[in-house]
């Protein structure tokens, strides 16, 4: 997690972008769709920065390390498991028993 905080200008911002789930004051939930085609056209050779500006992200108001690290995150999951591996779980599973 991140130690920048997001003011609530910059919060109203992030959240408009269509690939954005959920903002809070330290957090960014992306969307799996997002995160599937970051994942395509990182692999067809675009920089994580280039991904994030051509998709409507201000790096300024990111961060270039919440970049780096969102980046690398989603390439280690999709390393192990494909693009299973991208989907938020945290809307199925809340790891307690039934």
């Amino acid at each position: 997690m991140s130690k920048q905080l997001f003011s609530p200008k910059q919060t109203e911002q992030l959240q408009q972008n269509p690939h954005v789930v959920k903002v809070t004051e330290r957090t960014i939930t992306y969307a799996d769709t997002f995160k599937s085609q970051f994942i395509n056209e990182y692999l067809a050779g675009k920089t994580p920065r280039q991904i994030f500006s051509e998709y409507g992200f201000d790096i300024e108001v990111l961060g270039m390390k919440r970049v780096e690290q969102a980046s690398s995150r989603w390439r280690k999951a999709y390393d192990q498991n494909g693009l299973i591996g991208l989907t938020d779980t945290r809307k199925t599973s809340s790891g307690r028993p039934l």
